[in-house]
């Protein structure tokens, strides 16, 4: 049950500061729910987020969610190549990744002041399931799902969810492309952790 948000109401910004225990709460709801706690992105709310509706403007949350699929590709990249795949991957050389659509469900408005804690884990996109895990669909090799949800220290909720297909991609080619089964094993294996 989401709570209350203190604050604009009672003309302070008390919580413009997480309360005590918010982040731990929000990242045990999170990992909880099968999110990667490698992808975690503290967004704060500003001012400047709200629109004429004195709400965050939904638009914002696309870039919340991209500084969160970004948290979470570099922690992929340095497990597979340490700081020197981080690099490649931030200056798009060789193989990365691209965003190839995004969808956000919106649950509940957000107001200044606010923290969101940003989440995200893979999937296999539904489409792209096969009868059998020892013959995975081409797509399988070339593109994967991420989820993610946006969660409010001062509701103590998620306000907003979010899935993306990604496409890995050879930058140096500009062509979609079969990462490697190092890449592959790595998004696979955070894949089992959470459904397992």
């Amino acid at each position: 049950m989401c709570r209350h948000t203190p604050g604009a109401q009672d003309g302070s910004l008390a919580h413009q500061s997480p309360a005590p225990g918010a982040l731990a709460l929000a990242r045990t709801k999170l990992i909880e729910r099968g999110y990667d706690p490698t992808s975690f992105w503290e967004q704060p709310i500003v001012w400047g987020h709200h629109d004429a509706f004195q709400h965050v403007n939904n638009v914002h949350y696309v870039r919340f969610f991209e500084s969160g699929r970004m948290q979470w590709l570099v922690s992929v990249a340095h497990e597979i190549g340490g700081a020197r795949a981080v690099e490649d991957m931030l200056r798009a050389r060789g193989v990365g990744v691209i965003l190839k659509s995004i969808s956000v469900r919106y649950r509940r408005p957000v107001t200044y002041p606010d923290t969101l804690l940003i989440a995200h884990t893979p999937h296999i996109p539904s489409a792209h399931h096969s009868a059998s895990a020892a013959h995975p669909t081409p797509l399988a090799h070339t593109q994967f799902g991420l989820r993610a949800a946006a969660w409010s220290y001062a509701q103590g909720c998620v306000v907003a969810e979010s899935d993306s297909e990604i496409v890995w991609y050879d930058h140096d080619n500009l062509k979609k492309c079969d990462p490697g089964e190092r890449w592959r094993a790595v998004v696979q294996r955070r894949i089992r952790e959470k459904t397992g």
